[in-house]
């Protein structure tokens, strides 16, 4: 690899090691065996580097989600019924929590920099609306290319659970969510009624 995969990959386990306020540009030359001016001739700034490799970061963590258990890629085969599926890339994102705590660490992180920080705001966004269309089409079965108004709705669903389930995990890892539990909660949603034994509300 030359400097510029060096750095890129050296920030990146930075990130993963003290996190984005963290890292300095003397860490990531430190974890990529570069220099300091490499950072400012590849990328412009830190700042931009960072910005790049969280990005490179989630990407990977998203990759896992098509892996099988025996690590092996490829596009997820759609079950039947649909909520299979739901409930088999859950059990994958849940199984793997405690080896990819310190990813689920970092994006609270960077959500918690974003108001105070409008360059990494702009970085995200295009890779945002990418990672809603991915968790469509691997948690619902969902293809934005055929149908993508599905596919944002969809999307849009999915990201917001998995911020909620992220956070649960994080605080509480004893009473966090199971695949089943989401699944079932889905099912209670659909149905339109309360679970037994609850009440409307």
């Amino acid at each position: 690899m030359g400097h510029r995969e060096d750095l890129l990959e050296g920030a990146k386990r930075c990130l993963l090691e003290k996190g984005y306020a963290r890292t300095t540009a003397r860490d990531i030359v430190a974890a990529s065996d570069t220099n300091l001016a490499s950072i400012g001739y590849h990328y412009g700034s830190k700042e931009a580097l960072l910005n790049l490799a969280f990005i490179k970061v989630t990407e990977e963590w998203g990759e896992t989600l098509t892996r099988d258990d025996d690590g092996a890629k490829g596009k997820p085969q759609a079950p039947a019924p649909p909520l299979d599926q739901f409930r088999e890339t859950w059990r994958r994102v849940i199984g793997s929590f405690e080896e990819t705590r310190a990813v689920w660490q970092l994006q609270m992180e960077v959500i918690s920099r974003i108001d105070s920080d409008p360059e990494l705001q702009k970085a995200l966004a295009g890779p945002q609306r990418a990672g809603r269309d991915g968790l469509a089409e691997t948690m619902m079965g969902v293809d934005p290319e055929t149908d993508p108004e599905r596919a944002r709705v969809a999307g849009l669903f999915c990201q917001a659970l998995l911020a909620g389930v992220m956070v649960q995990w994080l605080m509480d890892t004893d009473s966090a969510p199971s695949a089943q539990d989401l699944t079932d909660g889905l099912k209670v949603i659909l149905e339109g009624r309360p679970a037994e034994g609850g009440t409307a509300g």
